[in-house]
């Protein structure tokens, strides 16, 4: 079905849904994996943007219901160069096509995906809408400019959990009860692993698992949860996870982390850091667009060491802002030289930029769950 994208400055961009009928909006970002679009697809840092693919084939292993990093599709839609149509691998269940259209999320192929990429390259991310009914170009243009910006939208609001939930054997077991009281004694394998709260601002699942793996009992909460709710479980560590959007509108987590701030061992990943930053009086702002593959390169300053790590954000600290009597700056991407990683110098705290749980992605930085427990053992 014939469709066209028309970005907010007019340039337009002809292209086929190949999902039926369609009419939606949101940030277009281009992600530079060659493959995971199964993980990209359901990451909830997503939430809001339409992302295109710069690799040009994709479908081609289907879908699974293994790889999924949420509770379902979280992307506006998705952009391709080529969409196969008949997957040909072993753990594949259904064709991504099918996949979309069972969550109406937009498919779109047949567009020049190098094009785009080069001109958000240049002229930076931006909003977008798809259509397959209003093919006017001036039209779309001036409807893509009335869709909400990303800078000021508390998206996280939209994505957390709605209760807390432990995370076990792959599985979301729920709490006793909704109206269990969260305290210190509702952990269930106390002395036995360590027990950490997750404040969700839209975990993936592999974090969790990650966690887990690294010995822990993970709880997850909301993204609302008090600080004192959190105090009352007496946690041995807490994690900060990944989520949507621009981190500054996000008040209440702040607010949350800076009464937290050296209460438990404290580590933060993607929107994580960012929240942390602010907590400690840094600022942040907005990337041109932003980091969204499998292949940044980033220096570890302590080893001297580059990891190849996945990232998924478009905001990121302002690390002239952060008081480096108090903060040391682990971390830098080679690409641009902004921040990607820093320890607090007198508490249990440190963070990062990237996803060191990396689905999909590399395992250079999988390290980091292991310092984590160290940490909290030490502590």
């Amino acid at each position: 079905m014939k469709a066209m994208l028309a970005l907010e400055d007019g340039k337009t961009f002809e292209c086929r849904s190949f999902t039926g009928p369609c009419d939606t909006g949101g940030e277009v970002v281009f992600n530079t994996g060659m493959a995971g679009y199964q993980e990209i697809l359901t990451d909830p840092s997503y939430t809001g943007q339409m992302v295109t693919m710069t690799y040009p084939l994709i479908g081609n292993y289907g879908i699974n219901p293994d790889d999924v990093e949420s509770d379902g599709i979280c992307v506006s839609a998705f952009i391709m160069r080529e969409y196969q149509e008949f997957p040909s691998n072993f753990r594949s269940t259904q064709s991504l096509g099918a996949y979309l259209k069972s969550a109406g999320v937009p498919g779109i192929d047949e567009l020049d995906t190098r094009a785009l990429t080069r001109h958000i390259r240049k002229a930076g991310a931006m909003r977008g809408i798809i259509s397959t009914k209003d093919l006017d170009p001036g039209s779309l243009s001036v409807r893509a400019r009335e869709i909400p910006a990303m800078t000021g939208r508390d998206l996280v609001s939209s994505v957390t959990s709605d209760f807390p939930y432990f995370w076990k054997n792959n599985v979301r077991m729920p709490v006793y009860s909704e109206t269990s009281p969260l305290d210190s004694t509702i952990w269930r394998e106390r002395g036995e692993k360590l027990s950490v709260v997750a404040l969700d601002f839209g975990i993936k699942y592999n974090i969790l698992r990650c966690l887990e793996a690294a010995g822990c009992e993970v709880l997850v909460v909301p993204a609302r949860t008090s600080p004192e709710t959190i105090k009352n479980l007496k946690p041995n560590g807490i994690f900060l996870s990944n989520g949507p959007g621009d981190p500054a509108p996000v008040t209440y987590a702040v607010e949350t982390i800076r009464k937290l701030l050296g209460h438990a061992p404290m580590f933060g990943i993607c929107l994580g850091i960012q929240l942390v930053g602010l907590a400690l009086g840094a600022k942040t702002y907005k990337l041109k667009f932003g980091h969204h593959g499998v292949n940044q390169p980033v220096r570890n300053l302590s080893t001297r060491r580059v990891e190849i790590t996945s990232q998924n954000h478009g905001f990121a600290v302002d690390m002239e802002t952060l008081n480096q009597n108090d903060i040391e700056i682990t971390h830098i991407n080679l690409n641009d030289n902004t921040l990607e990683g820093f320890c607090h110098k007198k508490l249990p705290l440190f963070a990062v930029q990237y996803h060191p749980e990396a689905c999909p992605g590399p395992h250079d930085a999988r390290y980091l769950f292991d310092e984590f427990v160290g940490l909290m053992q030490d502590s």
